[in-house]
C-alpha cells in the first residue's frame, strides 16, 4: 500500500487520524474514542445519562464497528489501516455511511442551545475537542458558514463532513476542519 501522499482524501484522513489519535500511541482504538466523546461531553456540560450523550457513543459505535469490519476486525488501527478502512466505508453505502450517522449526532451535541444552527462560540468547543487552535477555531468557521450568517446551519455543517469524507480539494471549507492541510 502506499502512504497516500497523492491522494488528497487520504492526506484528509491522516488528519482525522491524528487528531483521532488522542493518546498519541500511533493507533487508533475505542478508547481514543470514549476519549474525544468524553471531551464533547465536558466542553458542552452534558452529562453520560443525557440522550446526546447516548446517542453520540452509538453513532461513534456504529462507526468503529464499520471501520473494524473494513479491516477483518483488527482492533487498533495503525495511520494506514485507519485511512483505508475509512475510504473503504465511504465506498460501501450499503450498510453505513459515515457522513449521516456520527454528524448528526456530533451536531445534537454542539447545539447546546436547541436553535438547529452552531454559533462561533459552540465551535470553538468542538474544535477544542479535538485539539485544534482558537485562531483557527475562527478561521475554520467562518469557511464553513457558507452562507454567511454568522452560524453553521445542520445542512452546512453535514455537508462539510460529507465533503470532507469525498472532495479531493484541500483548500475547500470542509477540507479544514483540522486546520489548513499540507501535503
Amino acid at each position: 500500500m502506499t502512504d497516500g501522499a497523492d491522494d488528497p482524501i487520504a492526506v484528509k484522513l491522516g488528519y482525522l487520524f491524528g487528531a483521532s489519535d488522542t493518546d498519541r500511541d500511533g493507533f487508533v482504538d475505542w478508547n481514543d474514542y470514549e476519549r474525544l466523546i468524553g471531551r464533547y461531553l465536558s466542553g458542552y456540560g452534558i452529562v453520560a445519562e443525557d440522550r446526546r450523550a447516548h446517542a453520540l457513543r452509538a453513532a461513534y459505535r456504529m462507526y468503529w464497528s464499520e471501520l473494524l469490519r473494513q479491516v477483518n476486525g483488527i482492533d487498533r488501527l495503525s495511520k494506514e489501516q485507519f485511512v483505508v478502512a475509512n475510504k473503504a466505508a465511504g465506498a460501501d453505502r450499503s450498510r453505513f455511511t459515515m457522513a449521516d450517522v456520527v454528524p448528526q449526532a456530533v451536531f445534537d451535541v454542539m447545539d447546546a442551545d436547541a436553535d438547529d444552527a452552531i454559533s462561533k462560540p459552540e465551535y470553538k468547543v468542538f474544535l477544542q475537542a479535538w485539539g485544534v487552535s482558537d485562531l483557527e477555531a475562527l478561521n475554520v468557521f467562518l469557511e464553513l458558514d457558507t452562507d454567511d450568517d454568522g452560524r453553521i446551519s445542520r445542512g452546512e455543517f453535514i455537508g462539510a463532513i460529507r465533503d470532507f469524507f469525498t472532495s479531493p480539494e484541500l483548500d475547500s471549507p470542509a477540507s479544514l476542519f483540522f486546520g489548513h492541510i499540507e501535503r
